[in-house]
């Protein structure tokens, strides 16, 4: 029997890790790779290829290797030199079982890893493609950036990945640059925040966090100045790998980096429960995550040690919470019936009538698909949602008499959460019953 290696999971994973040459680079000499990438619920997802097998990934700088978590015998993916481990990840479950795998080759365009290790996690059921409605293979983070810098622009879906040797800041007067302090596998930067309980700002050191959607998490009580709010709300703060995080949800009166300033700025207070695995937050006070980040066109320098910004088009979007108070996720598939309009290939009889520019049925033929069904994942107590009644596990069909099945799980999200006093009616599916509910969007703090 193999022995078991136990890993302590912080956030992601933390890990010991040297600044050599070894690691992702440009091939053939070239000076710079730029790649498309998806924006998905606040997340970016990146296609890489794994010993030639192409998987999505999200780019999360908060972990140091590579984890996979959602790998199927369809993607026939040679595992290599695997030994097992334990790991520990965020959230109030328990340890998990993972394989370890060494010298495979990742590759993104002309940029490449010949030597890279991986974390494969053993749990079928840990599987983030719920929850963000798109299939993901897994997440990757520090080794993608420790070698380049990385230009990310949110706006248009485009990374670019540049020799730090031959890479050339431009001269831009409305861009700042920052220190960005590198912590074994993790990159800090400072800010400051000022809290409606507090006259002054305070100043905060945060991870750099791409992989969390929310704009900012804050850790109560760090060196005795960060309290918890005075007006907050309980929620599910979202899924780590240890199971659900919760925590509160508040806002700022204001959070500052360099000369940028958010006001009304979304803040969560995640509970000591889901943050029991990290015993070595030394002065951290939270994390810095994509709301915020996606506001900016972003150079990530961790070569140098520098964290550029400059404000996008979408700097001044206010800061919205989730007004239904529901949370979706793909689960499973549901058998669609829907009537085919391909006349050509006799799915539908059809006979024009051009004297009287109509079409007559003369007989309807149906076809049969499976979508994937879209689901209520949780319901916050006491939210519009709750108070009428809708609850975890129920099937949407229709949102205002529009049938959900051509909508992306990220478009029905924002068809329930358009809002505030928009009227909501909702069809859903509840242990075979249809059911029909109506509540109205109100804004959350």
């Amino acid at each position: 029997m193999n022995a078991v290696k136990y890993i302590r999971w912080v956030l992601l994973l933390t890990m010991c890790v040297s600044y050599g040459q070894n690691g992702f680079e440009l091939m053939d000499g070239d000076r710079s790779e730029k790649v498309s990438f998806d924006f998905v619920n606040n997340l970016i997802v990146l296609e890489i290829e794994v010993n030639g097998i192409p998987l999505s990934f999200i780019v999360d700088t908060g972990v140091h290797k590579p984890i996979l978590f959602d790998i199927s015998p369809e993607d026939s993916l040679d595992v290599k030199s695997p030994k097992d481990i334990l790991i520990r990840g965020l959230g109030q479950g328990e340890p998990l079982r993972a394989i370890h795998s060494k010298h495979n080759v990742f590759k993104i365009g002309h940029v490449i890893n010949r030597q890279q290790d991986f974390y494969l996690i053993r749990d079928a059921s840990i599987n983030f493609s719920q929850q963000i409605g798109y299939r993901v293979h897994g997440i990757i983070g520090f080794d993608l950036f420790k070698n380049f810098i990385v230009e990310v622009n949110y706006n248009s879906e485009r990374m670019g990945f540049f020799d730090p040797k031959q890479y050339r800041y431009s001269n831009c007067r409305n861009c700042e640059s920052l220190p960005l302090e590198i912590e074994g596998s993790k990159a800090y930067v400072n800010g400051y925040i000022k809290q409606f309980s507090t006259m002054e700002e305070i100043p905060v050191k945060l991870l750099l966090d791409s992989g969390s959607c929310d704009a900012l998490w804050l850790f109560e009580n760090t060196e005795g100045e960060i309290s918890g709010p005075v007006k907050f709300f309980d929620d599910l703060l979202g899924f780590g790998l240890s199971g659900k995080i919760h925590g509160k949800r508040a806002r700022l009166q204001r959070f500052r980096i360099g000369e940028f300033e958010l006001e009304q700025t979304k803040v969560s207070y995640p509970d000591s429960i889901s943050l029991r695995y990290i015993n070595a937050m030394r002065d951290r006070n939270g994390s810095l995550g994509t709301e915020i980040l996606r506001r900016f066109d972003v150079v990530f320098d961790y070569p140098n040690h520098k964290l550029t910004l400059k404000k996008n088009a979408d700097f001044g979007d206010p800061f919205r919470y989730n007004m239904s108070g529901i949370q979706l996720q793909h689960n499973g598939m549901r058998l669609v019936k829907s009537m085919s309009e391909d006349i050509d290939r006799g799915r539908t009889v059809v006979n024009k009538n051009t004297s009287i520019r109509n079409y007559i049925a003369l007989e309807k033929n149906f076809k049969f698909e499976l979508e994937p069904a879209i689901e209520i994942a949780t319901v916050r107590v006491n939210s519009p949602a709750d108070i009428v009644g809708l609850r975890e596990g129920d099937v949407i069909l229709r949102v205002n008499r529009k049938d959900i099945m051509s909508y992306s799980l990220q478009e029905v999200n924002q068809m329930v959460n358009s809002k505030p006093g928009r009227t909501i009616i909702l069809e859903v599916e509840r242990k075979g019953a249809n059911l029909k509910f109506a509540f109205e969007l109100k804004k959350v703090l």
